[in-house]
């Protein structure tokens, strides 16, 4: 089987917030990795129209992947219109089933916002259905081969009634920080509109308060990324647990 990795988010730069130091880490590991948002962008400003601002935004992603070494997959929706819905569900389909990653990086199922949680039903489901014939998608159905659902913790650390997430794996991102700061800093369109519309002072400062207290979660890194496992049922061997090559905690108290 392939090494491959796909990260598949909502909007540009949600990729970079929580996961793109998991995907570099995998790349060093000899996978080849792919980078998706599923939607434009498009409603990320308070300054251009809707179109300007997505065409800012894909340069922007664009450069992120380039930054990153994935693989770039261009938008299919816009901002607030990534709906748990067919055609959606076959165009990412037929996506999967062509890339065929064993490892599917998304978002978390609980998340602050109906975007961030339909694209991982959304994912999850692609995922899923990447080996049934008789759902028809753009690209032919596959073997069902090993796939890992991981999930990534939700923004601002906390489900939306405020409650603390703890992730099952904690990934040591703090030799690649540098290439997720820098991945993120691509996306300058979104410091004005972030600091407009979530009260961020810094988007760069906020992933990296993300970042460092993830890391503290772990009681053993500076940086860290933090993941739940999706279960294996409909995806893979019970054992399949690719990211366990790249050194994670599988506890806060413990490390392995």
């Amino acid at each position: 089987m392939d090494k491959i990795a796909m990260a598949i988010a909502a909007h540009p730069d949600d990729i970079e917030f929580m996961m793109a130091g998991t995907l570099v880490l995998l790349k060093k590991a000899g996978y080849e990795i792919h980078y998706m948002n599923l939607s434009s962008g498009n409603c990320g400003s308070t300054e251009t129209d809707a179109l300007t601002t997505a065409r800012v935004r894909l340069l922007e992603a664009q450069n992120s992947a380039r930054i990153l070494g994935a693989v770039f997959h261009p938008p299919i929706c816009d901002d607030f219109e990534i709906f748990y819905e067919v055609e959606t569900l076959k165009e990412l389909t037929g996506i999967i089933r062509k890339v065929k990653p064993s490892i599917v990086l998304t978002h978390s199922p609980i998340d602050y916002m109906e975007d961030h949680m339909n694209a991982c039903r959304l994912a999850v489901t692609a995922a899923f259905v990447r080996g049934v014939p008789n759902f028809k998608a753009s690209f032919p159905a596959v073997s069902n081969y090993n796939c890992a659902i991981y999930h990534a913790l939700p923004h601002g650390l906390l489900d939306p009634l405020g409650q603390k997430i703890i992730p099952g794996i904690f990934i040591d991102t703090g030799s690649v920080h540098r290439i997720k700061r820098e991945a993120l800093d691509a996306h300058k369109s979104q410091k004005n509109w972030l600091e407009d519309s979530q009260k961020m002072d810094s988007y760069i400062a906020a992933m990296e308060d993300f970042s460092t207290k993830v890391g503290a979660m772990s009681n053993a890194f500076v940086h860290a990324e933090g993941w739940r496992r999706r279960t294996h049922f409909g995806f893979s061997e019970s054992e399949f647990d690719p990211l366990k090559c790249l050194g994670e905690v599988y506890s806060p108290c413990k490390v392995f």
